[in-house]
């Protein structure tokens, strides 16, 4: 079961679409890549690729 990691300021914000949009903080606090190709990916993942830099 995946550990459920509480928000704090500066984890996300909302896109002009209405999404949430995780920061590379949370990204780092979580621990992993989610290989999903997120905007702020600090592994360096790369969707079109399937990659990491």
């Amino acid at each position: 079961m995946k550990e459920i990691i509480p928000l704090e300021e500066g984890d996300c914000y909302l896109s002009k679409e209405g999404y949430k949009v995780f920061t590379a903080k949370y990204h780092l606090k979580r621990g992993y890549c989610c290989e999903s190709g997120c905007r702020h990916c600090p592994y360096g993942y790369d969707k079109k690729t399937n990659t990491r830099t």
